[in-house]
C-alpha cells in the first residue's frame, strides 16, 4: 500500500495494433530482461490525448506514421515483481507513411512484422503477456469508437468536447 509520501499511481501507456497482409508491426527492444517483443507503445505525455500519444509513439519506435481510428481494449497489468502496474490503451487504425531514413527510439532495435502464429511462436520474447492479449483481441474483432475516450483538457483535444460547455 502506497503512503502519503509516495502516493501510488499507475502508468499510463498506449500501443497500437497495426495489421497489413495478414502480419502485424512489432518492435524488438532492449529491456532489463534482454531484447523483446512489443507493439509500438509508450508512455502518455503531459497535456497529449490518448489517440496521439499512440500515433507518437508508433512514428518514434517504428518509423511508421498511424492514425488511431478505434480502441480495441484497455488492459490492467502488474509487472510480476509487483513494483510497477500499467493502465494500457490498445488502438487500432489506418497506417500511413514509412520514415525509412528516421532514427528510432533509444532502445528500439527494429520494426518487424510477424504473423499471429509467429508472435505466439515468440511469447518467451514478449514484453509483457499484453502483446499476444492485444493481438487475439484485435483478431475477434473488438473495436470500440473512439468517442468513447472523453479527452478534457488536451491540448490536442482543445475545442472536441462535443460541444458541451466545461463543467
Amino acid at each position: 500500500m502506497a503512503d502519503m509520501r509516495h502516493p501510488w499511481k499507475p502508468n499510463v501507456t498506449v500501443a497500437s495494433l497495426i495489421e497489413r497482409d495478414g502480419r502485424f508491426l512489432l518492435v524488438e527492444e532492449e529491456t532489463d530482461a534482454g531484447i523483446r517483443l512489443n507493439q509500438p507503445a509508450g508512455h502518455l505525455d503531459e497535456g497529449e490525448s490518448l489517440a496521439a500519444a499512440c500515433a507518437r509513439e508508433t512514428l518514434e519506435e517504428s518509423a511508421w506514421h498511424f492514425t488511431p481510428t478505434a480502441l480495441t481494449g484497455i488492459y490492467q497489468w502488474r509487472r510480476p515483481a509487483g513494483d510497477i502496474t500499467y493502465l494500457r490503451f490498445a488502438f487500432c487504425g489506418e497506417l500511413g507513411s514509412h520514415e525509412a531514413e528516421r532514427v528510432l527510439d533509444s532502445g528500439i532495435l527494429r520494426a518487424i512484422w510477424l504473423t499471429p502464429a509467429e508472435i505466439a511462436a515468440a511469447r518467451h520474447r514478449h514484453r509483457s503477456p499484453l502483446v499476444m492479449r492485444c493481438v487475439a483481441d484485435y483478431l475477434a474483432g473488438r473495436r470500440f469508437p473512439l468517442d468513447l475516450i472523453c479527452h478534457y483538457g488536451c491540448a490536442a483535444e482543445q475545442g472536441l468536447n462535443g460541444g458541451l460547455a466545461d463543467a
